[in-house]
């Protein structure tokens, strides 16, 4: 800390000495044109490279933002902003954000970064990934004690038998599955919880707050509630007293090229999950329309954005059966420091995610009846999935809304849905995840000719060939020993879904190492689909080699299916690489740990981990097959949560398209359009929302909204 210390003192210092010879702005300023707005941003060394100038109005229908990158001289454009008058000001890693200037396009505006006064200063507007960096999670020693001793929860969970298993929890399984830890919102105490003897009677206090209390506390109890509370304590106690992380670097190279849009969207009460501009295996399908987003627990409409009008909108959503529940319940084991005991969680229909198809329909996962399932679903039903895999219960199905006529139809589906994902076959075949110990779809070819739900929807279990023949038979049950005569079933149910290009079906399964699945579906899914699991590879110690535990994730073009892992990767794996057999006796999950790469993202570890990896804790990772972005096609892009931006891998490499402001961006899913494939980088982007489950915790407090964010390239960081 005494390093960071001196560096900005000598910062100030060479500073004040430099601000007596102004240096010649004229000269340097960009070009600029009617919708522009311009010009060099100095501090006191001079120009300031790799900083971020931020142009905000309320003048539209929505809020707008749009976010450049100075170059090496300090130059910025912020191109094609809509008529209106707009606050101006500067943000940048070592400084803190300089007055805000009005503005209107047309005019030069150059502008003076505000060096920080002290480290502490300056790490305010660090992500919230480098805050949680300074949390120091349980030593290895731990577990092994715990294990060999039997010891209770003041010491490490007893069920979890290493640091990795409980790294898995708070990253992928717990806390960061739903909000960040180390924004504003969460390395505080906030004051109107009231006062508390310490730290750690504060954070028992703070999990049990609003309608994810007994949820939170659930995982804490998974961590070891004891040793869990106390770890926070120490965490917020030393960021108290001052303790700061490292700085993170500034933008350089391509990073510098980004021109990012935001709108807001939905209500303060409200939280996305997912949003989608236009058909996966199409991306030029909904050319500069619509957006739609998911609301999950939150609200019972999807918002819709605008962009090309800067408007936002909604789109109510129903049930089909009046006695849905509301899927948060009412629970609440203590009032909110935000919103006190009211419940803002209301959703019956708990959308989760969309996707939207070739005519420009949004398909959902979304509730739209009670779980109990009706008696075609079950067993004695002639319905042929029915008949080999009977199913009573389905706690999420499917509907879809027609922007054209404005009319939502419901799905009644009898396995439960979560992610959605359209194959490139002849039956527009919709698979889901979700399903638990199946995997389901809806032929929506056969769905749009008859309008028979029952009969368009089919759902398989996950065997494996065990027995080699290359077809599926007669299997043992998942807690039955493997029989080599027979195959055997599974229960690594997928979490994320992604269907490729030769026909097969890929998934995440989220236990402890985890892994992924290949599902090939054959001629009769049903009884004919066999599926192959490969998990993260394991040493003879039972410890992972590397990075463990898969979230979400998608294929490319080639079959090599990408995800991002709680250990802080991005993990690849092909199974071209692939050594041993894909099927018989030993085929059951540590038979190809060739095929794995591990990519560590770009964050400083946590304290107290040794392994590989990094403090990072994505959520998602999406591939962009047809280069939607313009850096090439194929490009694993992960959601960046702690990082609190995008993530892109080229050529071994990361490029961080950080969004700072405002802090605390978080989102579970991406998508790239091609608006104008001859548009150069106007016509083409990559579309997030803000998908935190707590937009409070983030920079604004009570009453923010979430955001639609659009991430574009340009050739350099002037373009127009």
């Amino acid at each position: 800390m005494n390093t960071i210390r001196r560096w900005f003192v000598h910062v100030t210092i060479v500073g004040l000495a430099a601000n007596l010879h102004p240096w010649p702005l004229a000269a340097q300023t960009a070009p600029i044109g009617t919708a522009d707005i311009a010009g060099v941003v100095t501090g006191p060394n001079g120009p300031e490279a790799g900083v971020w100038v931020i142009a905000e109005t309320h003048d539209l229908p929505t809020k707008f933002v749009r976010i450049v990158v100075t170059d090496d001289q300090g130059r910025y454009l912020i191109p094609d902003l809509p008529k209106a008058t707009y606050a101006v000001w500067v943000r940048g890693y070592g400084l803190v954000d300089s007055p805000r200037t009005q503005a209107t396009p047309g005019k030069p505006l150059n502008l003076t970064a505000v060096p920080a006064p002290n480290p502490r200063a300056a790490a305010e507007y660090y992500p919230a990934g480098y805050w949680f960096s300074l949390m120091r999670v349980p030593d290895k020693r731990e577990f092994a004690a715990a294990t060999s001793t039997g010891a209770d929860e003041t010491h490490s969970a007893p069920a979890v038998k290493s640091q990795a298993e409980w790294l898995r929890i708070m990253k992928s399984g717990g806390c960061w599955a739903c909000h960040q830890l180390g924004s504003k919102g969460t390395r505080e105490i906030p004051a109107a919880l009231g006062s508390f003897p310490s730290s750690v009677a504060a954070w028992q206090r703070r999990l049990q707050s609003g309608q994810a209390g007994a949820q939170m506390m659930g995982t804490v109890s998974q961590l070891g509630a004891q040793r869990a509370f106390a770890m926070f304590a120490d965490w917020t106690d030393r960021i108290a007293a001052g303790e700061v992380p490292p700085p993170p670097p500034r933008p350089r190279g391509v990073e510098r090229n980004v021109v990012i849009t935001e709108w807001d969207w939905a209500d303060p009460k409200a939280y996305l999950h997912d949003e989608v501009s236009t058909d996966r295996r199409d991306p030029t399908i909904n050319a500069h329309g619509s957006l739609y987003g998911s609301l999950e627990l939150s609200a019972d409409y999807l918002p819709v954005l605008d962009p090309t009008h800067n408007a936002a909108g909604r789109v109510p959503l129903t049930v089909r059966d009046p006695n849905t529940a509301p899927a948060a319940g009412s629970q609440m084991l203590q009032p909110s420091a935000y919103w006190g005991s009211e419940l803002i969680w209301t959703s019956k229909a708990n959308v989760h995610n969309p996707m939207l198809d070739e005519r420009g329909r949004v398909w959902l996962t979304a509730s739209v009846r009670p779980p109990d399932n009706p008696a075609f679903c079950k067993a004695g039903s002639s319905d042929p999935s029915a008949q080999l895999f009977p199913l009573n219960r389905a706690g999420r199905h499917l509907a879809m809304y027609d922007p054209k006529t404005g009319k939502l139809r419901h799905i009644s589906t009898c396995f439960s849905t979560h992610h959605l994902m359209f194959a490139e076959d002849a039956n527009r075949t919709l698979w889901t995840s979700g399903g638990g110990p199946v995997v389901g779809w809806l032929n929506t070819k056969l769905f749009d000719e008859t309008g028979d739900e029952e009969k368009s929807q089919g759902w398989t279990a996950l065997i494996l060939d065990t027995n080699g023949n290359g077809k599926r038979d007669p299997y043992v049950e998942p807690d039955q020993p493997v029989d080599p005569t027979k195959d055997k079933r599974i229960t690594a149910g997928f979490y994320a879904v992604a269907p490729a290009p030769d026909g097969s079906i890929w998934g995440t399964s989220l236990y402890f190492p985890g892994a992924v699945v290949r599902l090939n579906p054959g001629s009769h899914p049903p009884e004919t689909a066999l599926a192959e699991l490969y998990e993260l590879p394991l040493n003879q110690s039972g410890e992972p080699v590397e990075g463990f535990s898969p979230r979400g994730g998608d294929v490319d073009r080639n079959g090599v299916y990408w995800t991002a892992l709680a250990s802080g990767h991005l993990a690849s794996f092909d199974r071209r690489k692939c050594t041993h057999p894909l099927n018989g006796p030993t085929a059951t999950g540590q038979h190809c740990p060739e095929g794995w790469t591990f990519y560590p993202e770009p964050l400083p570890q946590l304290q107290g981990v040794s392994t590989p990896g990094s403090a990072e804790a994505s959520y998602y990772t999406w591939v962009d097959q047809f280069g939607a972005l313009g850096l090439g096609t194929n490009l694993p892009i992960d959601t960046g949560n702690g990082s609190e931006g995008l993530l892109v891998l080229k050529d071994g490499k990361w490029i961080v398209l950080r969004v700072p402001y405002p802090m605390g961006f978080y989102s579970k899913w991406m998508d790239g359009r091609i608006d104008d494939a001859k548009g150069g980088w106007k016509g083409r982007g990559l579309w997030a929302t803000v998908s935190t489950r707590a937009p409070f915790h983030m920079e604004g407090g009570k009453g923010t909204t979430s955001k639609v964010l659009h991430f574009q390239l340009r050739p350099d960081p002037l373009a127009r």
